[in-house]
Formats: structure tokens, sequence, C-alpha cells
């Protein structure tokens, strides 16, 4: 007896490999723009790209742990020197526009803006409390 089971988003967009390439085009795209490359001025880029991939394929839901910092500390430095809500929107812009790129399908890349979305509170560091 076959059962069936539903893929991942991680494998429907084609598991490691997409999200490799992926991470490479998304920060090629995020270091050109000028409203949020400054944010990477002083990051060791092959160690962010490393942990972005990590963190992407558990959260597209490959069968892995992610043992990283938690979005709100890892990102809190940033919140200190100005971090807001327009760079989070133009990173979401480039997710978009990187999965595109790669003819991931919209359902999918609508699928993934939402689990990137579900980080914004943590990585702007809001307090769920007070923030609308």
């Amino acid at each position: 007896m076959t059962s069936f089971t539903e893929k991942t988003l991680f494998e429907q967009i084609g598991g490691m490999p997409a999200v490799d390439a992926a991470v490479e085009i998304f920060y090629t795209k995020v270091l050109a723009d000028e409203r949020i490359s400054h944010f990477f001025r002083w990051t060791h880029m092959k160690a962010q790209y490393a942990m972005q991939k990590a963190f992407l394929a558990y959260a597209f839901g490959a069968p892995l742990h992610y043992s990283g910092k938690s979005m709100r500390y890892a990102h809190a430095h940033l919140v200190d020197v100005g971090l807001s809500e327009l760079h989070f929107d133009a990173l979401m812009e480039h997710l978009a526009a990187t999965l595109q790129e790669l003819g991931v399908a919209e359902n999918l890349i609508t699928e993934a803006g939402k689990i990137a979305e579900g980080t914004r509170n943590d990585v702007l560091g809001y307090d769920l409390e007070n923030h609308d």
C-alpha cells in the first residue's frame, strides 16, 4: 500500500541545489541595493551565505535541524542602527524576484513569502503585544 505524502516547499522548489542558487542570487541583489546593502558592510558574507542557506532549507521544510541564532537575537544590532519595515520590504522584494528568476511557480513564491513574512516581527524586534 502506498501512502500519499505532500512534498514540502523545500522539495517542491528543488531541494538544496535550489536553495543554494537562491541564496547566491538573493545576496547579489541585496548587496547591489543601496537601500539595504549598508547593513552587510561588516558581515562575513561566506558565513552569512551558509547561515541563510541552512535557515531557508529548514524554514522551507528540509529534514534538518536549524541551530542558528533566533531571528530576534541575530538582527537586534541591525534594529539598533535603523533596520525598519522599509528594509524588510526590500528584502521581501528580492526574495520574490530571486524565486521568479529561478522559475519557481507563483504559488510556491507566495508560500515562501508567507514563511519569510512570518519572521518580520522577530527580525524587526517588535513586541507582539504592542505592535499592530
